[in-house]
């Protein structure tokens, strides 16, 4: 499947989706199969170019909110699915997700988070040090406290996923302009009218943004407060590993951040490093990759050595509570958003395109959202803010 790059785009459609990375694709594909017949896509680069190019992403339940919960169960089975709806292959690899506890406090807090999510059918579990290095044979357990697991979580591939939405969304008539860039809104009130790109305005009643990093600046065309900062964010691969790697679950060491997975025929090893400054550069630099091994070091010492054979860099697109914005602006009719993910946009995607197909068609979502608002920063919210991993 590919996309069209387009001299001119329509000029007119119902609904002009901002975005072409995974949340916008599954916002299209939500909003076909539900009988939307007159939507465009505009991305300013490839389907998936953004923050959605990542070569692995992780797709899990366990958070420690029931809203970031439902999100993620409801996506979980959404991917499980995908090969018969939308009908794609996402290479699913369902290894479980390990949290390593090195505190008796983050035990404590991750002991209130497995109770809220086993009520809630997702079945993860509080486990020994001694049984998470049975699970993960690279693990140092010395000075861990305790680990939480939960075999349903595991990882895809996003750039399929973005794919299959893509493919089926345009089977059902959505068109999907690349390469065409958004340079303002158009409003007549309170109201959304139009969307101009480098290829030409498209009249319109209804905007919905889904620019991940770039968001902010979408909303301010059309004066829309969305806090959305970008933040880079690193990876890199071992080289083919020889035995191969023992099939692992999606490892993080919680209090560094640094997590590792298998990837192909070797490791994937990211962190975030805490001292990356807010900017669009998505430039690899190794460098980092120190970090990943001081980490290795205490946690999984046969990590810290091993030979890695070029990386990746993408962006977060991260609000100030680690939350996802997700809504209908009050103050401007037609103006939607899905963005702010903070590194789970990918595990929430399908989840979150059903959420915006539900506020198009004005109809009740399968949960309330309406504590991601982007007004909770004006008015207040309670939702616990997230931390900040994969």
């Amino acid at each position: 499947m590919s996309s069209s790059v387009f001299r001119t785009v329509p000029a007119s459609a119902d609904v002009v989706i901002i975005g072409g990375g995974v949340m916008g694709v599954s916002t299209a594909f939500h909003l076909a199969e539900a009988g939307v017949t007159d939507i465009v896509v505009v991305e300013r680069g490839e389907l998936g170019c953004g923050s959605s190019g990542k070569p692995i992403g992780g797709v899990r339940a366990q958070f420690s909110d029931p809203l970031n919960i439902e999100l993620g169960s409801r996506s979980l089975r959404a991917y499980r699915e995908f090969p018969q709806r939308p009908g794609s292959a996402i290479r699913l690899d369902t290894v479980g997700y390990l949290f390593l506890l090195d505190s008796r406090q983050q035990a404590s807090d991750f002991e209130a988070g497995v109770e809220l999510q086993n009520g809630l059918g997702v079945p993860s579990r509080v486990i020994s040090p001694g049984e998470a290095g049975r699970l993960c044979p690279y693990l140092s357990t010395e000075g861990l406290v305790a680990a939480a697991y939960s075999p349903a979580d595991g990882h895809a591939r996003p750039g399929l996923v973005v794919q299959g939405y893509a493919r089926a969304a345009a089977g059902a008539g959505v068109t999907l302009a690349t390469h065409t860039e958004v340079s303002g809104i158009d409003t007549a009130g309170n109201r959304v009218v139009g969307v101009h790109t480098c290829r030409g305005r498209i009249a319109c009643s209804t905007v919905i943004c889904t620019a991940g990093a770039w968001s902010a600046r979408i909303g301010d065309m059309a004066g829309v407060d969305l806090p959305v900062r970008p933040v880079k964010r690193q990876l890199a691969f071992t080289v083919p590993l020889t035995p191969p790697a023992p099939r692992i679950p999606f490892t993080i060491d919680f209090s560094s951040t640094a997590y590792f997975h298998n990837s192909d025929d070797g490791l994937l090893f990211g962190l975030a490093d805490p001292g990356q400054e807010d900017g669009f550069d998505t430039t690899w630099t190794p460098d980092w990759l120190e970090l990943f091994r001081t980490a290795a070091r205490r946690r999984a010492p046969a990590l810290a050595g091993m030979e890695t054979v070029g990386g990746w860099a993408g962006l977060y697109e991260v609000t100030p509570d680690h939350n996802a914005l997700i809504g209908r602006s009050g103050e401007l009719t037609g103006f939607l958003y899905a963005t702010g993910f903070s590194g789970h946009g990918f595990l929430q995607a399908p989840a979150v395109g059903e959420v915006m197909r539900d506020l198009y068609l004005e109809r009740e979502p399968f949960t309330d959202i309406s504590p991601l608002s982007a007004d909770r920063f004006r008015h207040g919210a309670d939702v616990r803010p997230e931390a900040h991993v994969v």
